[in-house]
C-alpha cells in the first residue's frame, strides 16, 4: 500500500508518535508466567438486583484504559516498566448464578495457584463477583483484609433474593471467609442502608466508616491509622471498588447511583495509598453500567482507577529497590 500513503485502516485513531498509549502496552497474555499485575475481565450482571448492564464494563473500562497515555508525571516514566498482559474474560454461564460464581472463583483460584506473583486487576460486572474473588484471594494469601470503597454495606440476606449484588459481603462473613475487623468499609452513604444491614456489619465487628466521618476526617487519614493496624494481623489485601461510591455528579453510569458521594481525586488518591503497600493481592472494578454512563464518565474513572493503582505498585517497587 506505499502507493497510496494516505490511505490507513477504516477507523484508525489519530496517532502521534510521541506519545504512549495503554493500549500500546498492553499484550494479550499467551500463557506464559505473569509477574505482577494484569488485567482479567468478569462480565457478570445477572445478579444484580436492579437493571444493570455491568457485563458491558469490562469491555468500556478496557477501551477507556487503552485510549490513556501511560505516561506518569509523578512518577517520571511509564506506570508500567514493560507490558500489561490481558488475560481475556472468565466465561459467564448463561442462566445459573450460582455456576457463574462458581466459575469465577475456580478460575481465579487456578489461574492465581499457577502463577503466585499474579497481581490480579479485575474489571466486574457486578458487586456478586467479590464473593468469589475475595473467596479465592483470601484462600491462597492467608488472612485478608479487604478495603471495600462502597455506598452500600452489601450485606443483603440471601433468603429473598438468593446470591446477588448485595450479598457479598455477606456471604464471606457467614462462611468465615474474611473476619468483619478486616473488613474495612469505606464511604457508606447516608439513606443507602438500613438498621438491620448495619447492625449485621457491626455485630460482626465491620470496621465502618460513613461518608460523613470521611468528611470530618478525610479519606486517606483515615486510611492511614487503618492499614497500620491491619497490616499486623493479616497477610494480604484487596481493594474492591464499587464505583457508587462516588458522587452521583461523579460516576452516572451506576445502578445505584446517589448525592454525597466520594470525588473521583480522592478515591484515585485513596486506591494508590493502598496500592504502594507490597502486600496487595489484587483490586477489582464493580458496578459500572456503560448503558446508563454519560459519555464514559464512570468508564473512564473507572480506568484511572486502575492507571492510580498501578501506579501505587510501581512506587512500591521503586522504593523496594532503592532499598537494596
Amino acid at each position: 500500500m506505499d502507493k497510496y500513503p494516505f490511505l490507513k485502516e477504516a477507523g484508525s485513531p489519530f496517532k502521534d508518535r510521541d506519545v504512549t498509549k495503554m493500549s500500546d502496552l498492553t499484550k494479550k497474555w499467551d500463557g506464559q508466567v505473569i509477574k505482577g499485575p494484569a488485567l482479567i475481565g468478569v462480565p457478570l450482571s445477572k445478579s444484580s438486583i436492579s437493571h444493570s448492564g455491568a457485563s458491558f464494563a469490562p469491555g468500556t473500562i478496557r477501551q477507556a484504559l487503552g485510549s490513556t497515555s501511560a505516561y506518569s508525571a509523578e512518577l517520571g516514566g511509564h506506570v508500567i516498566s514493560d507490558l500489561l498482559y490481558d488475560l481475556g474474560d472468565i466465561d459467564i454461564h448463561v442462566t445459573d448464578i450460582v455456576k457463574s460464581h462458581e466459575q469465577i472463583y475456580h478460575t481465579m483460584s487456578e489461574l492465581l495457584t499457577d502463577h503466585p506473583d499474579w497481581v490480579p486487576l479485575i474489571l466486574g460486572g457486578d458487586n456478586s463477583i467479590s464473593y468469589s474473588t475475595i473467596k479465592a484471594i483470601a484462600q491462597l494469601k492467608g488472612t485478608t483484609a479487604v478495603f471495600q470503597f462502597d455506598a452500600h454495606h452489601d450485606v443483603r440476606n440471601t433468603e429473598d433474593g438468593g446470591p446477588t449484588n448485595g450479598t457479598p459481603f455477606r456471604r464471606l462473613l457467614d462462611e468465615d471467609i474474611i473476619e468483619g475487623q478486616n473488613l474495612i468499609q469505606l464511604g457508606i452513604r447516608e439513606f443507602s442502608n438500613s438498621l438491620s444491614y448495619e447492625e449485621y456489619a457491626k455485630k460482626h465487628n465491620v470496621d465502618i466508616h460513613t461518608m460523613g466521618m470521611i468528611r470530618e476526617k478525610g479519606l486517606v487519614p483515615t486510611i492511614k491509622d487503618v492499614l497500620d493496624t491491619v497490616k499486623r494481623r493479616t497477610d494480604s489485601i484487596f481493594i474492591s471498588v464499587d464505583m457508587d461510591v462516588l458522587d452521583q455528579s461523579h460516576a452516572p453510569g451506576c445502578p445505584a447511583i446517589g448525592p454525597g458521594g466520594l470525588y473521583t481525586d480522592e478515591l484515585l488518591q485513596a486506591v494508590r495509598y493502598i496500592a504502594q503497600d507490597p502486600r496487595v493481592a489484587g483490586i477489582e472494578i464493580v458496578e459500572v453500567d456503560p448503558t446508563l454512563d454519560f459519555r464514559d464518565m464512570t468508564s473512564r474513572a473507572a480506568a484511572h482507577v486502575m492507571l492510580h493503582a498501578l501506579k501505587g505498585i510501581k512506587l512500591a517497587r521503586q522504593l523496594d529497590l532503592r532499598q537494596i
